[in-house]
Parts: C-alpha cells; structure tokens; sequence
C-alpha cells in the first residue's frame, strides 16, 4: 500500500510541473544582471574604475559560469535538480546581496579604487559560480518532465521569460537610477530571495530524473556537438553585438555621446523585444529544433548584414531586430536539440556542456569583437554573421 502511495504521489507531482516558476526565477535574476550591467559605467565613475576594471569583472563571472556549468548540470544528475538548484540560487541570493551591500558601501566611504576592483572581481566570481547551477538545472529539470516534441516549447517559455528581464532590468536602472545608484542593486538583490522562496515551495519533491551509470559524458561527445558549437556560437555573436554596437554608432554613423546612447539603448531594447516575439512564436509552431536552427540562424545572419551595411540609426535597429528575432528561435532550440540528444540519466550534464559553451562565448566575444573592430567598423557584424551561416548549414557527423 505504501508503494503505491509513492507512486501515485510522484505521478501526481509530474502532472502538475509547471514551468512557470522556472520563468519567474529567470526572469528575476536577468533583471539582476543586466540591471548591474546598466549600472556599471555610472558605479564605475564614483568609485574611481576605469573601464578595464569593470570589464574585467564582467568577465570573471563568465569564466565563472565556464568552469562551474558542467559541474552543476552533472552534479544534478547525482543528488537531483531541486537541491542543486536550490543549492546555486541560494549562493547567488546571498553573493549578489553582499556585493550590493559592498557597492553601495563603495560608493558612500572613501575605499580604494583597487579594493573596489578586487571586491567587484570576487563579488562577480562568486555570484557567477552559483548562478552557473541554476539555468543548466534548469533546463534539465524541464527534460526531465517534459516530453521531447514539447521541450522547445517550453525552453521558449524560460527564454521569453528571460528576453523580458533583459528589457526589464535596464529600463528599471533608467527610471530609478537618477535619483540613486544604489535603491536598483539592492531591488534587483531581493527579487531572485522572492524567486528562491518560490521554487523551494513548488519544486518537484520527488525526483524524476535517472540515476547516472556510472559513465561521464565527454566534452566531446558527438551526440550534443551540433547544439555545443551553436550555444558557442549564438552567444558569441550576441557578446559581440552588445559590446560593439555603441562604438559602432559613434564611428560608423558619426552621432555625438548622447545620440549614440539613446540609438544603442534602443537597438538593444528592440533586441530584446524581438527576443520575446520570437519565442512566442516558438510555442505556437510544431516545427523541430534542427529546423528552427537553421531558419533562426539564417535570418539573425541577414540581421547582422543589415547591421554591417548600415549608414543610419533606423536601418541598424531593423538589423538588430532580425538579429534579435532569429536568435529567439536559436537558443531555445539548441537546448531542446541537446536534451532530445542524449540518455534521460545524462540531461544534467548534457545541459551543464551546452551552458559552459554559452559561458564560453559570453567570455570571448567581446575580447574578439573589439580586437577585430580597430581593422573595420563592421568587421564584428560580418564575422559573426559568416559564423551564424555556417552554424545553419553545417551538421555534425553521425
């Protein structure tokens, strides 16, 4: 009797999964990070950074990210999604609040430039080797209980969720920020505590993934290849996006500082628009993940053609809403390509593999991106959109 009691309460926890606590939490923490990416020019001016400084800090939760993703998503594999997730979003709550608390300190006190940096590196490092956990759990989490023709839709609701905190998170520092740099740190810190609350209290309690073999999936392994060098691809092209654009107004399309904020500003907001449309678009097709790859990627190319040829701040933004748009179709895909790829007991470090490409990409875009940018204004946007063709057309060996 007790049995089937276990039983009936596990199918009873599978039928009522939901993947909208999984939106929510992913919606708060991008909101967190792009709004700490909103603010650190500003931060940086009163503390007394130089750009480097930030830079460098933003790149240390990159590698972070690199080096931890696969660790969580095969960890998860072991012990269970909901206490690896648990687990990360509770060291990102506690590291991104301390590292509010230290900048807000920062900015009132007369502390060292370089104490500054070297507290904006760790507090970065730390809050990235958490947050790591959380969206290769994720993902395994909704391969775990959603079915296979399903999962595109579904990684398409998590990333609408996350183009929304995108758009969110800047717009937020926007209106808040001139009145104080420090109410939309300590805002964008209590969310994802909100988050956390939530997905202790609707997370699945009895586990429904499979237990590992005892067989490590390689880094190489040919079964998520495909999914592996689009993630890689996909955020290096969306790195170098973001870091080139505002430099790319100011030489190409020869608009004064505040002009070339205010275009960027928006060609960023329309990507993120376009990031949300696409991936409602997503839900209500039936098409594979191999095909929405190869269509999304082809258009996000001609996106960044457009942008690559053009003389005007109107033409730049249709570029990058095409560039946005076919990305919305990219990155929910090559997650659900990958979770479609491999055993049920390998969903963990399947999703971990194709994070830590993405982390890879985050990291190497913008050094690329700007080292190409001094031999031609538009180089960036022409590399990554032979690099997006490619990835359309290429398929991996069986």
């Amino acid at each position: 009797m007790t049995n089937i009691a276990s039983s009936e309460s596990a199918s009873k926890e599978s039928t009522s999964f939901s993947i909208k606590p999984l939106m929510f939490e992913t919606f708060v923490c991008t909101m967190a990070v792009m709004a700490f990416a909103a603010l650190a020019g500003p931060i940086a001016r009163v503390i007394g950074l130089e750009a480097w400084q930030i830079g460098t800090a933003m790149t240390a939760a990159g590698l972070a990210w690199v080096l931890m993703a696969r660790f969580w998503g095969r960890l998860s594999d072991k012990r269970g999604r909901r206490p690896v997730i648990l687990f990360g979003l509770s060291g990102f709550v506690i590291s991104y609040a301390s590292l509010a608390l230290f900048i807000d300190l920062s900015m009132k006190t007369a502390v060292a430039p370089i104490l500054a940096f070297i507290g904006l590196v760790i507090g970065r490092g730390v809050a990235g080797v958490f947050y790591a956990a959380v969206p290769a759990t994720s993902a395994a989490l909704v391969a775990d209980h959603v079915p296979p023709k399903q999962r595109t839709a579904a990684m398409a609701g998590i990333g609408a969720a996350s183009a929304i905190g995108m758009v969110i998170g800047p717009g937020f520092v926007g209106l808040i920020g001139a009145y104080s740099l420090s109410i939309p740190l300590y805002v964008t810190a209590i969310l994802p505590a909100v988050a956390l609350l939530v997905l202790w209290r609707v997370l699945p309690k009895v586990e429904q993934y499979a237990k590992p073999d005892g067989h490590s999936m390689s880094l190489t392994d040919a079964r998520i290849r495909r999914p592996v060098i689009v993630a890689f691809v996909a955020a290096f092209s969306i790195a170098i996006a973001q870091i080139t654009v505002g430099f790319f107004i100011l030489d190409r399309l020869q608009l004064d500082t505040s002009a070339a904020a205010r275009s960027a500003g928006i060609a960023l907001a329309i990507v993120g628009v376009a990031l949300i449309v696409a991936q409602v678009a997503v839900q209500k097709l039936t098409w594979q993940p191999q095909r929405f790859i190869m269509f999304g990627a082809l258009i996000a190319a001609v996106g960044f053609i457009v942008a690559y040829l053009s003389l005007s701040s109107v033409i730049l933004w249709i570029g990058y809403g095409l560039a946005g748009f076919g990305m919305g179709w990219v990155y929910p895909s090559l997650s659900a390509l990958a979770a479609n790829s491999v055993e049920a007991h390998e969903q963990g470090a399947a999703a971990g593999t194709v994070s830590a490409a993405q982390g890879l990409g985050i990291v190497t875009g913008p050094i690329v991106g700007t080292a190409i940018y001094g031999l031609d204004y538009g180089l960036p946007f022409a590399l990554i959109a032979v690099m997006l063709i490619l990835a359309a057309i290429w398929r991996s060996p069986k």
